[in-house]
Parts: C-alpha cells; structure tokens; sequence
C-alpha cells in the first residue's frame, strides 16, 4: 500500500529508520531468534504483541521470538511516523503481520513504536512496544 504525503520519507535519516524496519522484518524472515534480538540493546525492553510478560534483555527478548517466529510472520508498514532527536529516533504507526504457519489467520493488524538510540554508531531498539489492533478490521 502506498504512503501518504503525511508519511512520505522526507530525508536521509528518515529514510535510514525505515531501514531499520527492513533489517527486522528481514530478521524475522530468517526465523534466527538470536539474529532478531541482536538488533536490540542488551537492556532493551520489549512489550511484545502475542505476550503478557514484558521481556527486559537480549535473552528474554530472544525467548520471546523462539515461540513468535515460529508462525513464520513477514510484517509490512500500513502507517509509518518518524521523528528524529539525534541520537534517538522514534518509528511509530500501524503494521500488518502475515503468519504463514497458521493457516487461516489472515493479516493481523497491530500498533507499533520502535525506539532506537544509536550506540557505538549503530542504531539499536531500546524500545519496542506492539499490540493488536482493539478492533480488527478497523484500520
């Protein structure tokens, strides 16, 4: 689906956060736990969609993927907001994931905000929040 106007990347930064979203969607692809949760800073937190449990670290955030990724998801943005505070971006909006192991489950809409900070040069997810939709269907 294409962006709007109000979503169009607008700079090279802007256009380097997106990015990020490619490498974890690609990350998601490999369905390597360990290569997804190698984007996260060791103290990230993440509150994650199909969990209850606020994961706090790369091995809980690794623990949550063995069971997410093994529905095989592949995401795409359907609304993407992105601002930019130098050492820390914030990729926020609405992603749409395809779990190609559950026959049946069609595309699951969710929110998502991905904080990143750049450590060491490289941007990494310190946060990452993601929930369903509260009504399907309505986006």
């Amino acid at each position: 689906m294409p962006m709007t106007a109000k979503q169009a990347v607008t700079s090279p930064d802007e256009t380097e956060i997106m990015r990020l979203f490619d490498d974890w969607n690609e990350a998601l692809k490999s369905l390597d736990p360990a290569r997804v949760a190698a984007l996260y800073a060791p103290d990230a937190i993440l509150l994650p969609t199909v969990s209850n449990r606020v994961r706090h670290n790369t091995a809980e955030i690794e623990d949550y993927f063995v069971r997410f990724l093994a529905k095989a998801p592949v995401g795409r943005i359907h609304e993407s907001n992105i601002r930019l505070m130098g050492d820390v971006a914030v990729h926020s909006g609405i992603y749409v994931f395809r779990m190609t192991r559950e026959a049946g489950t069609g595309d699951v809409p969710a929110r998502f905000s991905f904080v990143y900070q750049r450590i060491g040069g490289a941007w990494k997810i310190v946060e990452h929040h993601s929930s369903y939709m509260p009504e399907r269907g309505a986006w």
